[in-house]
């Protein structure tokens, strides 16, 4: 309301006839002979606020640290810590994809696959990826700080929930059909 008022007052007053040098010209272009101009009080700097303010934050060093993640076992394997659920997600995805790649390969089932070396696989593939997990999070870096674009630890945490389910909903229809999902 303030901007609308000043605009409305600047372009209301008269310009002295001395200031307008080719009358004729001013004229084809207004109909009147009111030629908007600055009041000598009015600031003719502009400024962006949010620009000034992303300059600010480069510049001047933030007042409050980073909280620190930490390495502890118990923290790291607590019950909401980072650990539990994106290992489980991360072997679960790998599970799901190598037991229907199998599935679809030599027509085995889940229970097949299990009982005819599929124990030591999944034994030998848990170790590697849980230790692999493991080694980030014990020097302190966390999955969210290397989220970037469509890879981010949100759609990592989804997509192992979803491969969770993948891998009972395999098991349970192949139990209760009796042969193979295909």
């Amino acid at each position: 309301m303030a901007t609308s008022t000043v605009m409305q007052t600047v372009l209301a007053t008269p310009v002295p006839s001395g200031l307008v040098k080719n009358r004729s010209r001013v004229s084809n272009l207004f109909s009147a002979t009111y030629v908007p101009r600055l009041r000598g009080s009015a600031s003719k700097r502009v400024q962006c606020s949010k620009l000034d303010d992303q300059i600010k934050k480069l510049v001047e060093p933030s007042s409050t640290p980073k909280p620190k993640t930490s390495t502890k076992f118990l923290d790291l394997f607590a019950f909401s810590g980072p650990a539990p659920e994106r290992i489980n997600g991360r072997l679960a995805m790998i599970g799901f994809v190598a037991a229907m790649a199998v599935e679809l390969s030599k027509g085995q089932d889940l229970s097949y696959q299990i009982s005819n070396g599929g124990v030591s696989w999944f034994l030998g593939t848990s170790i590697l990826l849980s230790v692999a997990s493991l080694i980030p999070l014990f020097k302190g870096v966390s999955a969210e700080s290397k989220s970037e674009g469509v890879m981010t630890s949100d759609a990592e945490m989804w997509n192992g929930r979803f491969a969770m389910l993948g891998l009972v909903a395999l098991a349970y229809t192949e139990y209760v059909s009796g042969g193979t999902l295909l």
